[in-house]
């Protein structure tokens, strides 16, 4: 399948769980949200529907409970402590929580962009959807210090723009000051400076 271009899109991977990766999403709309109306995702890949959770154990139910293909849900509650509320009380104007089976990524990404208005800048955390798109850019959170590498990030850490080693919590203001976010005649252009 061909690879859909989002260059009005800032993605955000990671090679393990609790690596700072919505701290960073929330940092940049913050940064943007001012200069561009700012779409947040978030998405859970599910491999099958064998519901088992890919974390082991019981899991929190997202896998065993999903019945179509994808599933598109707008957050609207800011006052939670959940990634997506934390996305939304950060300023974002719409967060969607996209959950999805693998083998269908396409086709989730392809209904969220016709959710989002052309002049949006999108801030989307997932390591697999960089397997169904080329965003504007892709930031990879890499913690050395943790030799295990999550299977989707593997898949795509060599694609990123940039890999963030290690120290992130105590940088984060100084990589989001990296990022510079353009719009020209429609179109987004972004750099990270070095």
């Amino acid at each position: 399948m061909e690879f859909l271009n989002i260059n009005q899109m800032i993605l955000i991977g990671s090679t393990g769980r609790n690596s700072g990766k919505t701290t960073l999403a929330v940092e940049l709309i913050k940064k943007w949200k001012s200069h561009f109306p700012v779409i947040a995702l978030k998405i859970t890949t599910i491999q099958d529907r064998s519901g088992k959770c890919q974390r082991g154990g019981e899991g929190c139910g997202v896998c065993t409970n999903i019945k179509e293909d994808f599933k598109l849900v707008e957050e609207g509650n800011k006052d939670s402590s959940k990634d997506t509320s934390l996305l939304l009380a950060a300023g974002a104007e719409k967060v969607y929580w996209l959950r999805c089976l693998k083998d269908h990524i396409h086709e989730g990404i392809e209904f969220f962009m016709r959710q989002v208005p052309d002049n949006a800048l999108i801030i989307c955390e997932s390591n697999t959807l960089r397997t169904a798109v080329v965003p504007g850019t892709f930031i990879m959170l890499k913690n050395t210090e943790n030799d295990a590498i999550k299977k989707s990030a593997g898949e795509v850490i060599n694609n990123a723009d940039i890999i963030i080693e290690n120290d992130f919590q105590n940088s984060i203001k100084n990589i989001v000051e990296k990022i510079e976010v353009k719009e020209e005649k429609s179109q987004f252009q972004m750099k990270i400076h070095s």
